[in-house]
């Protein structure tokens, strides 16, 4: 039985979505006190991940970016060991202090905490990059604590506006169709792993021309768009699992998710 793309919207709750904003300010302030001397509970910090593409179903995972001076990527870059490892517990510490009986954990490249009703922050230290002039270049540098400590590189705000602008060219149907993948996966597929990046790329390159009209359709024929989403799923069979971020271009590994995702498709094609 096939489970056609569905419109879906907000399936956040505004209850939650209020918690949500009240969390990440939190987070904001606790961090801004400790590394910027600011009571701002709103500067250096933005949601990343799902909820900040908008492609979010729920509070298991919300990912927020705090930006941390740049003396602070000197002085954890120069140190010998695992700076990166130093970094994320000073962090830590921050947000222990606004969050004292809460499971706040380093984990690999974030802190994660984990609260009592089941909500999910993953918070991600990270540095403006600069060029040799002294001018931001739009991305970040944020740790990684993996063999023994190194540096990767995220440009979240371009993977948000490349999806902010592709769902308003279908008419909200990108947005839909990651939420619907989401959905499916959670009810379905939930012992398989299938990442919200894989997801989200995935859609963004195959969703191609289509889009919503105003009789509610993306097809001509029931079915249409579901068979071109598992068409591209089978040609990312053959190009290595390789995809591409929104946006930014980076290179999104979906060797792990690849299984899932192709029984979600065939789900949803029936």
């Amino acid at each position: 039985m096939s489970s056609y793309i569905q419109r879906r919207g907000e399936m956040i709750p505004l209850d939650q979505r209020q918690l949500i904003a009240k969390r990440y300010h939190t987070v904001t302030a606790a961090i801004n006190s400790e590394f910027w001397s600011s009571y701002s509970d709103t500067a250096n910090s933005l949601y990343v991940g799902s909820y900040g593409r908008n492609t979010a179903i729920d509070t298991s995972d919300i990912d927020i970016l705090v930006v941390l001076p740049e003396q602070e990527y000197q002085r954890y870059d120069y140190s010998r060991g695992n700076g990166q490892s130093r970094l994320l517990q000073a962090v830590r510490k921050a947000i222990l202090a606004s969050y004292p009986r809460s499971d706040i954990r380093a984990d690999g490249q974030v802190v994660k905490i984990a609260f009592t009703d089941g909500m999910n922050f993953e918070i991600l230290p990270a540095f403006k990059s600069l060029d040799l002039f002294g001018r931001w270049t739009g991305t970040y540098r944020y740790p990684d604590t993996n063999m023994g400590g190194n540096w990767r590189t995220t440009n979240p705000k371009v993977e948000q506006e490349a999806m902010a602008e592709k769902n308003r060219q279908s008419n909200g149907l990108l947005n839909d169709t990651c939420k619907h993948i989401r959905y499916i996966r959670d009810n379905f597929y939930s012992s398989y792993h299938l990442a919200g990046i894989v997801i989200d790329s995935f859609v963004y390159s195959a969703i191609k021309g289509w889009a919503w009209n105003d009789s509610g359709f993306s097809r001509s024929l029931p079915g249409q768009y579901e068979q071109a989403l598992y068409q591209a799923y089978s040609l990312l069979r053959f190009s290595g699992y390789k995809l591409s971020a929104p946006g930014s271009n980076q290179t999104v590994d979906a060797t792990d998710s690849i299984d899932c995702l192709g029984k979600v498709l065939k789900h949803i094609v029936g």
